[in-house]
């Protein structure tokens, strides 16, 4: 795959966007789930960030990825050193893959609200999408930070990089 080492690029950025969020804030504003309406905490959602990737990476040697079989660690979303540490074995663990086949299919399985569902993705395809994911979240988290009153670090924290921007991001 030839946009491989910037697929895995872009998603080491993004990841270390987060663990400098996770460096910057206190062990309160991490664990702080006050913030309506879903007060969940920046622990929680990088907890749920890195899962999602940790499903994938469980599920490659069956060929069958299955996204609702969440570790769902609660030390990740209390604790930012353990936070740190699963970002950096999420990072080590994408890198792993340097001499695999992004495009092999497999079967990734999610519950979408009705029951599971199993459809053929690439592997390629899931990392992009987990990668999404975390954009997703970590714009969630903008406005978890903006209602704690905590500065978020990283100027484009939670920006997609297509998303079309009226003024330059700081």
């Amino acid at each position: 795959m030839p946009g491989k080492p910037n697929m895995f690029a872009a998603i080491e950025k993004n990841l270390n966007a987060g663990a400098e969020l996770v460096r910057f804030i206190s062990d309160d504003e991490f664990q702080d789930c006050t913030v309506p309406p879903y007060h969940s905490s920046i622990g929680c959602h990088m907890r749920h960030i890195l899962d999602i990737f940790d499903c994938i990476f469980a599920g490659l040697e069956s060929g069958k990825v299955d996204l609702t079989a969440r570790n769902r660690c609660t030390d990740v979303e209390t604790n930012r050193e353990a936070c740190l540490a699963y970002l950096d074995r999420t990072i080590d663990q994408l890198y792993a893959l340097d001499d695999v086949d992004m495009d092999q299919l497999i079967d990734v399985t999610d519950d979408l609200g009705l029951g599971p569902v199993t459809c053929k993705y690439t592997l390629g395809a899931a990392l992009i999408q987990a990668h999404s994911h975390a954009i997703h979240h970590f714009a969630a988290l903008g406005y978890v930070n903006s209602s704690l009153g905590i500065a978020l670090p990283v100027p484009e924290f939670g920006y997609n990089p297509t998303t079309p921007r009226e003024t330059a991001i700081n």
